[in-house]
């Protein structure tokens, strides 16, 4: 029997459902159960993850399980998994990834460039609100956190939109609410955006040689240097940070940023090399950034107020 410890929200037990279903495909007959868990990240929700300690409030408690050995297998969002795993676990498997962008939803008025002057858009994400803020200074945004159907929600009552992933969208048959997808060279996505992490404990050799089975190379490659470029910046989710890789005629290319709270300084750097080099790249860019000006911004962001108000009510 393999248990897959998750968190309980409906996003999280569909990526845990998912894993399931790839493990039985592979092996049929056995044995899964879901080891479902509240984090504390699921009961703050009143507050900006940044004020409360970023993404690992999301981890801690799924990592204990498996630490406990209350179960042999843990599936995250691959972007709420920190730069450092915990001691005794392993990155086991990458499956292969969900479309990274993401995407607005407005039921009203559609896209971003027709969203009215001061439109009020909610997010739970510093990145994304940078990176709106650059593009359109006039709107306002506001913090909206919750499961996705709560966010979707508030699109309709009383903000003029919200900005969520667009592979939970299409992962929960959500993807119609989607009215406008970025390219990431509008909005660059998160680190890891749209992909799983399937954690184990490194002396596991069984569970270890079942998730080698799901991994996928190309996948892997593109984290790879995706959090090369997180683990050198030293970010959180309390810094507007995005790095974004793609894989093209046998090469690897990365794309980062370093933005400020309010998008008004937005510091931007690319790497292209071998698929061996890639988490030697992504931390090269991060050492490229950090020299360019993005050390200074780090300093002047960790500890601020995150600049995304609390959505009103009434």
């Amino acid at each position: 029997m393999i248990r897959i410890a998750t968190r309980r929200s409906p996003l999280a037990k569909w990526q845990a459902n998912h894993v399931s279903q790839l493990l039985r495909d592979r092996e049929p007959g056995l044995e899964v159960r879901l080891h479902e868990l509240v984090t504390r990240g699921d009961k703050i929700l009143e507050v900006p993850l940044a004020d409360v300690g970023g993404k690992g409030l999301f981890v801690k408690e799924i990592e204990d399980a498996l630490l406990n050995r209350d179960a042999e297998v843990a599936v995250h969002s691959m972007k709420d998994l920190p730069a450092v795993l915990a001691p005794g676990l392993v990155l086991a498997a990458v499956p292969q990834r969900e479309d990274p962008r993401d995407a607005l939803c407005s039921p009203r008025w559609k896209t971003l460039a027709a969203l009215p002057k001061g439109a009020r858009v909610g997010t739970s994400s510093l990145r994304r609100s940078a990176q709106l803020k650059a593009l359109r200074p006039d709107l306002q945004m506001e913090m909206v956190r919750g499961n996705v159907e709560t966010r979707l929600r508030k699109a309709s009552e009383g903000l003029d939109a919200v900005v969520l992933a667009y592979a939970g969208l299409r992962r929960l048959g959500l993807a119609e609410h989607a009215t406008y997808v970025f390219p990431p060279e509008e909005m660059l996505p998160a680190v890891a955006q749209g992909a799983l992490a399937l954690e184990a404990r490194a002396d596991d050799a069984p569970t270890l040689a079942r998730l080698a089975a799901l991994e996928d190379p190309d996948t892997r490659v593109r984290i790879e240097a995706e959090r090369g470029f997180l683990a050198r910046i030293e970010g959180g989710c309390q810094v507007p940070i995005a790095g974004h890789a793609t894989l093209a005629g046998g090469k690897v290319t990365i794309r980062a940023l370093v933005a400020s709270l309010d998008g008004a300084r937005v510091i931007r750097g690319e790497r292209t090399g071998a698929y061996a080099e890639a988490r030697a790249m992504g931390e090269s860019l991060a050492d490229e950034l950090l020299s360019r000006g993005a050390d200074q911004i780090l300093r002047e962001t960790e500890g601020k107020a995150p600049g995304l108000a609390a959505p009103k009510r009434g």
